[in-house]
């Protein structure tokens, strides 16, 4: 009766430290997912089972020694996972003519080279088309046209009737808040 009454406090004690670890890490978490994964329902779904498999690695007698690396750590896998399991869809176009995406392909990962490449590729591209949407137009424009789409500042001058230091001015102020904002994600994806 005595080890019935001890596994069963012991139990106790387990659910409750579950219970505290997903209320503490389950913003967190699923913020993470979030960005990663656009559909809500299934970033929920990964969530949930990032969560079940938790509680059955916490019942093995082996404790999990840094329990929010562990959850983030299981959270990547899944969501590459699933990305897998998902037929490729053609990358969104960037502009309407020329040759398209060619300076992103030079310092994008290869969709060719696997999955997890392919996973960050289109990561960083989403994240990117969501920096650019937050520029002034202007700078937006000025910075597809001559990034992306390979123009030249005189070409875009003469077209435009606006100079070209003002255009270099607008191009600058872009290059620096995608920098700022892409900085993150870079650094995450370890490039």
């Amino acid at each position: 009766m005595d080890t019935t009454l001890t596994s069963n406090a012991l139990m106790a004690e387990q659910n409750k430290r579950i219970v505290e670890t997903v209320a503490r890490e389950r913003g967190r978490l699923r913020n993470f997912i979030r960005r990663r994964v656009p559909d809500a329902s299934e970033a929920e779904d990964i969530l949930q089972d990032v969560f079940y498999e938790f509680v059955a690695a916490y019942r093995l007698p082996e404790p999990i020694e840094q329990v929010g690396a562990w959850l983030f750590g299981v959270a990547r896998n899944r969501i590459i996972d699933r990305f897998r399991k998902k037929k490729e869809e053609p990358l969104p176009e960037v502009s309407g003519e020329g040759d398209e995406g060619s300076w992103l392909d030079e310092v994008l990962p290869s969709p060719d080279a696997g999955p997890e490449a392919a996973y960050a590729r289109a990561v960083l591209l989403e994240e990117l088309y969501a920096a650019l949407a937050e520029l002034p137009v202007e700078q937006c424009d000025v910075f597809i046209a001559h990034e992306l789409e390979g123009r030249s500042f005189k070409e875009l001058a003469a077209e435009s009737g606006v100079g070209v230091n003002t255009l270099l001015a607008r191009k600058r102020y872009a290059v620096m808040h995608l920098r700022g904002t892409l900085k993150t994600i870079y650094d995450e994806f370890n490039f």
